[in-house]
């Protein structure tokens, strides 16, 4: 198959007219309005929460954004957030290594309270006593774990079991806390809420927004041009970066960012084979066994799908191969440049191989930055991984691999929210592909194609986000952005 896409992207074809758009007429309808307040400030009276979030930047930015609804239901203050130290991400940087701490604070003051650390007389309690539930009740320690609470619980239950807890001991420190607050039901100004954290209030800090926009200019072959999210994403470097390219000319250079979400923690957690044999499985299963010790003894202990059952049902990342295979089939021409998103992709360079061969203008953040510039950001994959979300939101088009990847979801969100309708997203419906690429030994290239398209131009439905879905990934909802028609 890879053959017969080599053989398609050398006829050259013209592209489908709506390859690099977006549905503008009902996509440019929705405004973003997460920004409007009707309400007065919380006191934050009830005491103090902390937060100390875990898992990689985006994992992270989600725990943030809950956490500030959580401090607003309960009227309580907020201790800007900490984050875990993960013997996967192995990534010592804390809030302010990411975000602008004073604008954090700043902007979210008409919402809640926030403060940079507990007040003396609180340091000294034992915040290592561990709570817990037992038949919906938490116990009366004062770090509540996110094994304490059920994901996506509901508001009523932070006000039934957490509340007590901050009343008495005036702190309460939640360790994890990633995916732990309901979308749906929540009252709809804490909704806007979570909206207007995440699209305004969490801004990078100026090394990240600098090295961003200096990696947005090469991408584009230093034209004198700039995206419709530059302003969002690396602030006044927008404009200097502009006037320094102006002097090049040049006519703009648009890319694809691509989010090949392939590297070893995902491929391992998946539990998929990847062609690789014995070696492989073993490989993988010492990987489990370190870092998803819960998941290996499932693996121990229980009948779980086989890898080909996997396969069939769509849940096992695509490969770089049938990444290419998806783009080739949706025309995207050869001469197209690709920014590659992420960390070190799984069986290295070899396994790239697949998409250079077919796509020699294939670039990643390491190929265009210099060691010298991202040496302040080495040893950091959460700052590192910064980067990747400026480069894939302010694309001309952005296409994941991996629908349910935080990454790919935010990103989305982020273009859809700001991007006025002119920010077209590709995102793969998994199980139909799996369905197309089981066949690829047997079925024409011709008919190849159409399948595809017609499986990724259904996910380019505009639609109001659906319930209990993600705000941060389908903003379209009344409380995150207005629909003007």
């Amino acid at each position: 198959m890879l053959a017969l896409a080599a053989h398609a992207l050398a006829e050259n074809k013209r592209e489908p007219k709506d390859l690099w758009q977006e549905p503008f007429v009902e996509a440019s309808a929705w405004i973003p309005c997460a920004d409007q307040r009707n309400w007065d400030p919380s006191g934050g009276k009830n005491g103090y929460i902390m937060v100390t979030a875990n898992g990689g930047m985006n994992q992270q930015r989600v725990a943030v954004c809950n956490a500030v609804v959580v401090a607003r239901l309960l009227n309580s203050t907020l201790v800007v957030p900490k984050f875990m130290y993960s013997s996967v991400w192995r990534d010592v940087s804390q809030f302010s290594d990411i975000y602008q701490e004073e604008h954090f604070i700043n902007y979210l003051t008409p919402d809640i309270r926030i403060v940079k650390e507990l007040p003396e007389e609180l340091r000294s309690l034992d915040l290592e006593a561990i709570a817990t539930v037992r038949d919906n009740d938490i116990s009366n320690g004062d770090q509540v774990t996110d094994v304490d609470i059920r994901k996506e619980s509901k508001p009523s239950f932070y006000l039934k079991n957490i509340l007590p807890i901050l009343l008495k001991n005036r702190v309460v420190h939640f360790i994890g806390f990633g995916n732990r607050l309901a979308f749906d039901p929540i009252p709809f100004q804490l909704q806007r809420l979570r909206c207007r954290c995440n699209f305004h209030a969490l801004q990078f800090v100026p090394k990240i927004q600098q090295t961003g926009a200096l990696l947005l200019q090469r991408l584009r072959k230093r034209a004198s041009h700039h995206g419709p999210l530059d302003h969002c994403l690396v602030g006044p470097y927008t404009k200097s970066n502009v006037e320094e390219t102006r002097a090049h000319g040049g006519k703009p250079s648009r890319y694809l960012a691509l989010h090949l979400r392939f590297e070893i923690d995902m491929v391992a957690h998946s539990l998929c084979e990847y062609g690789g044999g014995e070696e492989e499985r073993k490989s993988l299963e010492a990987y489990r066994e370190i870092h998803f010790p819960a998941l290996a003894l499932l693996e121990r202990t229980k009948r779980l799908p086989s890898p080909a059952a996997l396969r069939s049902e769509g849940l096992c990342p695509l490969t770089p191969e049938e990444a290419v295979l998806m783009l080739a089939a949706l025309g995207f021409n050869r001469k197209t440049h690709i920014f590659v998103a992420g960390a070190s992709i799984y069986g290295g360079q070899p396994r790239l191989a697949a998409l250079t061969s077919l796509y020699p203008n294939l670039v990643t953040k390491e190929k265009l930055l210099s060691a010298t510039e991202l040496e302040p950001f080495s040893n950091f994959s959460s700052q590192l991984a910064a980067l990747d979300f400026i480069a894939c939101t302010a694309a001309d088009a952005f296409a994941m691999t991996d629908s349910g990847s935080q990454l790919s979801s935010l990103v989305a969100g982020y273009r859809t929210y700001n991007g006025g309708g002119r920010m077209p997203t590709i995102r793969p419906n998994k199980r139909r592909l799996a369905a197309i690429f089981m066949k690829n030994s047997t079925i024409e290239w011709k008919v190849f194609e159409q399948r595809v398209r017609k499986a990724v131009r259904q996910t380019k439905h505009i639609f109001e986000r659906p319930i209990a879905r993600s705000v941060y990934r389908f903003p379209r909802c009344k409380e995150c952005m207005c629909l003007t028609e």
